[in-house]
């Protein structure tokens, strides 16, 4: 049993059971990866996967059973390794960040600095996609951290904190006519035609509550998972913009003004996540630190040995 057949039973299972697209992930040959699962379920005396033929077509129930303690084996080897360049003293490295366009924008660009300050020579990967794809690469590896308001406390093998609550906003161009309202409500935006966030980012299934919950037909013209884009296409003119809080603050130049919202749309949570029993270099809790100042190191390490 080596290290190349857990590998090869791992990704064959990420990648849908494609031969090709595993090796492509392994940078060898598909004859390769056959050969090194073939290999592994000889010497357990027992098929991982189910077969079509020569297709692999999903797997047997003890391969799922095997591929958990596999993924178990692979995490530690990888925490074993981090763990020696911990205690090398080796303050460098790449820290994997995942994380949507808002946090990346509008939060993450004085932590990032902060970060650099302390640790100048370990690079920073950001990483940028939907919450979904946010949580697979933080579960795979190729993500140190994630951070997203959406979706990330909902995978078991995940430990997220809340780091920071926030609303949403509404944009308009000046002269609008519901800058002349004092107090503006879900049936005044209804009358208009409407730009905010994809379904699934920052917050945008509270938007849709909000208005389902008050049985209101809305005119979602336009949906963008950045809020810049958001905001151009309301200064053109194209409707009223529902925006992160976040992102209004700090983009006061494009001519827009901001309508006080906060009492129409449920708060939303930016959460912060890290695989579940993951080694976690020191570097790594002083990002965690400098995004969540309210965590300690003790309140992370609980969090991770309890599963909260």
């Amino acid at each position: 049993m080596n290290f190349q057949q857990l590998r090869s039973i791992r990704e064959t299972a990420r990648c849908g059971y494609n031969l090709t697209e595993v090796a492509n992930v392994l940078f060898t040959s598909q004859p390769g990866v056959s050969r090194q699962i073939r290999e592994l379920e000889e010497e357990l005396g027992v098929d991982i996967f189910e077969r079509n033929g020569k297709r692999l077509t999903g797997l047997t129930d003890p391969g799922r059973g095997i591929l958990t303690i596999i993924d178990r084996l692979l995490l530690e080897a990888e925490n074993l390794q981090r763990a020696s360049q911990e205690y090398a003293g080796q303050e460098i490295g790449t820290l994997a960040v995942a994380t949507t366009h808002t946090q990346a924008r509008y939060m993450l660009p004085k932590v990032v600095q902060a970060f650099r300050t302390a640790f100048p020579k370990v690079r920073i990967a950001l990483q940028q996609s939907s919450p979904e794809h946010i949580a697979e690469w933080v579960l795979s590896g190729k993500a140190d951290i994630g951070i997203a308001t959406e979706g990330l406390s909902q995978f078991d093998d995940l430990v997220s904190f809340p780091c920071y609550r926030w609303h949403h906003s509404v944009v308009v161009p000046d002269g609008h006519p519901l800058l002349e309202r004092s107090l503006i409500t879900l049936e005044d935006l209804a009358q208009y035609p409407l730009i905010t966030y994809d379904l699934g980012f920052t917050g945008r299934g509270h938007i849709d509550d909000a208005f389902k919950q008050a049985d209101i037909a809305t005119d979602i013209v336009l949906t963008a998972m950045d809020s810049d884009v958001i905001q151009q296409y309301v200064a053109l003119g194209l409707g009223v913009g529902i925006v992160a809080s976040m992102a209004v603050q700090q983009n006061g130049n494009n001519g827009l003004k901001v309508i006080h919202s906060a009492h129409l749309f449920a708060q939303n949570v930016t959460r912060l996540a890290v695989r579940r029993g993951a080694y976690l270099r020191q570097y790594t809790y002083d990002f965690i630190q400098q995004f969540a100042p309210d965590l300690s190191r003790a309140d992370i390490d609980g969090a991770m040995k309890a599963g909260a």
